[in-house]
């Protein structure tokens, strides 16, 4: 059976079938040299061996534990044996195991404040949010935008959040930041559909949960995001190139949208 598989070979397309990896996805592998296969059909198609399968199960892994395309090409090229890299892997899954132990019972203690609707403590919004909440970024918003119609109603809507309010929203925007890397990383266009379609959910986000956020006003948004250098940080440490790519999104969107 090993002998058989070692002398199999798959077209792109059926890699793509096989480990539910896209087509642009390996073509993207392909072109920055992550993964390459080295053979040919009679036609003149490259194909897969069992090797850069292999190979392309621990790109896998590695994605999924949200390494980096340039660190993953390091980790693999840098002659360790697939123990090596499992056991690393295996070390990472238990940190995060960790962390999300103590996700849920920070979860598990904002149920029980919700219970009693009281209204989320700064120690509660840093313990959410973590260097995502900042006392002194709230004060300086607040010096400069406190007597703008969305800061008001932003502070109405707010004054009663609940630390479960807050954990909710943390989830939601966390997988809205999550959609704009996937889509990045796939290399889609920021001004394409699926990109398109985070920036709206998170202008969604804003006119439910904090201020009235028309097109226009996301656009304005989106162009700070890379003017202010602390809200360019944010997206950067998610992937590099992020606050860009969310600010193109967003005017996209608007653009589409305002006709």
């Amino acid at each position: 059976m090993t002998t058989e598989r070692s002398e199999e070979r798959w077209t792109v397309g059926q890699v793509a079938e096989k480990t539910g990896v896209t087509v642009r996805t390996l073509h993207h592998y392909d072109e920055i040299g992550l993964l390459t296969p080295g053979e040919r059909s009679p036609a003149g198609y490259r194909v897969y061996s069992a090797a850069d399968l292999d190979r392309l199960q621990q790109i896998v892994l590695y994605r999924r534990l949200e390494f980096g395309l340039d660190q993953i090409a390091g980790l693999l090229d840098s002659g360790q044996s697939p123990v090596e890299h499992l056991r690393r892997q295996r070390e990472v899954v238990m940190t995060r195991l960790d962390e999300l132990t103590e996700l849920v019972g920070a979860i598990d203690r904002a149920l029980e404040r919700e219970m009693n609707q009281q209204p989320a403590t700064d120690a509660e919004m840093r313990e959410i949010f973590g260097d995502g909440f900042k006392e002194d970024y709230q004060t300086e918003a607040q010096e400069r935008w406190g007597e703008t119609d969305a800061w008001k109603q932003s502070a109405t809507r707010t004054k009663n959040y609940t630390k479960a309010d807050w954990a909710e929203i943390k989830a939601e925007t966390d997988a809205i930041n999550q959609s704009f890397v996937d889509a990045k990383r796939a290399g889609l266009p920021a001004d394409g559909e699926v990109a398109m379609a985070a920036a709206e959910a998170a202008r969604e986000q804003m006119n439910r949960r904090f201020y009235d956020c028309p097109p226009s006003f996301h656009r304005c948004l989106g162009e700070m995001y890379v003017a202010d250098p602390r809200f360019t940080a944010t997206y950067e440490d998610l992937e590099p190139g992020l606050a860009q790519y969310v600010r193109d999104a967003i005017v996209a969107n608007a653009d589409q949208l305002e006709g």
